[in-house]
């Protein structure tokens, strides 16, 4: 099992994002990623997830629409008690040197520190988490 950090800098592979800062969460159990206009579209008779990843103002801002078939719902209970519904997608996340496909719920994180949040599904049987210490682990690096 590999040490990480209380904050580590992950890759979304898939989305495009090749370095931006996660801070793990032991409490959570699904991971989380900060999205904005998170909306279901009706294309040719099939529903489409769209959203987009980040604020214009973060500096890892791409502007970028995604539109995914493949998603499902969760209800989760933030920090504070709220039970609420959120968006699900699977997609592969770099951490350190290597890839691992997880779920997100999509929410808006506008207003926290970290865009990414990971969670113990994630986390559980990989790594062992050092909350004294941030970025342990070598940066990702985007396959070419």
């Amino acid at each position: 099992m590999e040490i990480i950090g209380r904050v580590e800098e992950v890759g979304l592979t898939d989305l495009g994002v090749p370095s931006i800062d996660a801070k793990t969460d032991t409490g959570a159990y699904t991971s989380s990623l900060h999205c904005h206009n998170i909306r279901i579209e009706e294309e040719d008779g099939k529903q489409l997830l769209c959203f987009s990843i980040l604020d214009p103002t973060h500096e890892s801002y791409q502007d970028k629409e995604y539109r995914l078939e493949e998603f499902s719902q969760k209800k989760v209970r933030s920090s504070n008690g709220i039970t609420q519904t959120r968006y699900k997608i699977r997609t592969p996340i770099r951490i350190g040197r290597s890839d691992y496909k997880t779920d997100f719920t999509l929410t808006n994180r506008g207003n926290m520190r970290y865009p990414i949040l990971l969670g113990r599904k994630l986390l559980s049987g990989r790594f062992l988490v050092d909350c004294a210490h941030k970025y342990l682990l070598p940066l990702p690096k985007m396959k070419k």
